[in-house]
């Protein structure tokens, strides 16, 4: 298998080199032409009240305070996904002597990601990068530099949208986590997440939301498909690999064991989601209606879908593919929320929750790799079947909002895959030097008797349950 990923690298390698490039077209924006009655107005005031005029307009143009209250609230619904959402949905599926130690993972990631992103993240991923701006932003505004309560991001104080950018560069991290949950040493997680986020999260952030290379194919990333759960989805399953599988897989039972604590887990991300995707529109209004409805109905389908899938190849429905459903729906729908219509939401979280569990059953199975949480199965397969059905489902046709000018869904569809494939080269191959540098540094994984006993009591010195 480790033979087979380095093969992959290479392909990988020259895939990458050998995308080319298409550059969008959007429509020119029109203003209203009849101003007359305002400049004369202006002209009529001194110069002193003109100025003072002009202050009031702009703060009034910029400064939404309904936008500001719900991006506020958006904000702490996406930090509830992660802790206690992801933190529970996790800590339910491993053995009971891991579940503090999934626990500590997720919570000490998510806080480490918040500082780094305070330090330098946010300038790397939103700033002007000069020379190197496709790929990277620059450190202009490092340490936060230069931000003010009083700078706007469009409707919103910037110091919103920064907190709001935080949550999504520190959950992400935190989802690599389950792939290898139960045996990776927690030493060596806390030096592979600060790399990881510096040369992976940040340069996909900065070239698909940034004004990058990405964004400017015009591929459509309304949420985080490619930025989020491709990246997440591809990290973990390199990491799986070259980990390894845990010990006694397939001959000793591994059973979660705490499902009412997944499924709580999976419902507060349910519920935390429609910060992550109505908030990324960073306003209150009509496309944030429309991304409500839509994240509500693929998520909902997806649970039926799964369901419908697991019964039909297990002879049971579980409550475990219930919840697996909803994530796979709510990983599908996030690039495509704010261009699908409700029924291509329906279809789209359905038929990405049949692939996804294909992806974790047979395929997983076949390649033989241990991804203890499905990580890539879900997040990945299903991010990349949304990040690429959408370029389908946005058509008018078919309930969409239709394309920009001069895109057809053949340049559409192109930008989709190409964006696809760029992430998972770019993720890929540099997530398996990041693994392989700590490997040979301090090593990944803890020892056969401490995996053995439990990251609990071995790695923190502590159980979650009395005896």
């Amino acid at each position: 298998m480790k033979k087979l990923l380095s093969k992959l690298g290479l392909v990988s390698l020259i895939s990458l080199f050998l995308m080319g490039f298409t550059n969008i077209s959007f429509a020119d924006t029109s203003v209203f032409s009849d101003n007359s009655f305002l400049v004369a107005e202006m002209e009529e005031m001194p110069a002193g009240d003109e100025a003072m005029a002009s202050e009031e307009a702009a703060e009034e143009a910029t400064i939404d305070t309904g936008d500001t209250a719900w991006m506020i609230v958006a904000t702490i619904l996406v930090i509830v996904m992660a802790i206690p959402g992801l933190a529970l949905f996790y800590g339910g599926l491993v053995r009971a002597k891991n579940m503090l130690s999934v626990l500590m993972q997720v919570f000490v990631t998510f806080s480490l990601m918040s500082v780094l992103w305070v330090f330098y993240g946010y300038s790397l991923a939103f700033s002007d990068g000069g020379a190197w701006n496709d790929y990277i932003g620059g450190l202009s505004t490092a340490f936060l530099s230069g931000i003010t309560a009083d700078s706007v991001s469009d409707t919103i104080p910037e110091f919103v949208f920064v907190t709001f950018q935080l949550t999504f560069a520190a959950l992400t991290p935190a989802l690599i986590v389950g792939a290898f949950a139960e045996r990776i040493k927690f030493s060596a997680l806390l030096l592979f997440m600060p790399l990881w986020l510096t040369l992976v999260y940040l340069p996909i952030c900065h070239m698909v939301w940034g004004g990058g290379l990405i964004d400017s194919w015009g591929a459509v990333d309304f949420a985080g498909g490619t930025v989020v759960h491709i990246n997440a989805g591809i990290a973990a399953l390199v990491g799986a690999i070259i980990i390894g599988k845990r010990i006694g897989l397939g001959k000793t039972a591994m059973a979660p064991h705490n499902l009412p604590a997944t499924m709580i887990g999976a419902s507060l991300l349910w519920a935390g989601w429609f910060g992550f995707n109505v908030g990324s529109e960073l306003a209150a209004d009509g496309t944030a209606g429309l991304v409500m409805i839509n994240t509500q109905a693929a998520t909902a389908a997806a649970v039926l879908g799964w369901l419908a899938i697991e019964w039909a190849a297990k002879g049971k429905p579980s409550m475990l593919g219930g919840a697996s459903g909803a994530i796979a729906g709510l990983v599908a729908i996030t690039p495509a929320c704010a261009v699908v219509g409700p029924i291509g939401a329906i279809v789209l979280g359905f038929v990405a929750s049949i692939i996804a569990f294909w992806a974790c059953s047979s395929l997983k199975n076949a390649l033989g790799y241990d991804d203890s949480l499905d990580v890539f199965g879900i997040h990945g397969v299903a991010g990349i079947i949304g990040a690429i059905g959408l370029a389908v489902l946005m058509a008018p046709q078919f309930g969409g909002v239709g394309y920009d000018d001069g895109v057809t869904m053949a340049t559409q569809l192109w930008s989709q895959t190409k964006s696809v494939l760029f992430t998972i080269v770019w993720c890929g191959v540099i997530s398996f030097i990041l693994f392989k540098i700590v490997d040979a540094v301090i090593g990944l994984r803890v020892s056969e008797e401490d995996e053995v006993s439990g990251l609990d009591t071995s790695s923190h010195g502590e159980t979650a349950y009395r005896n």
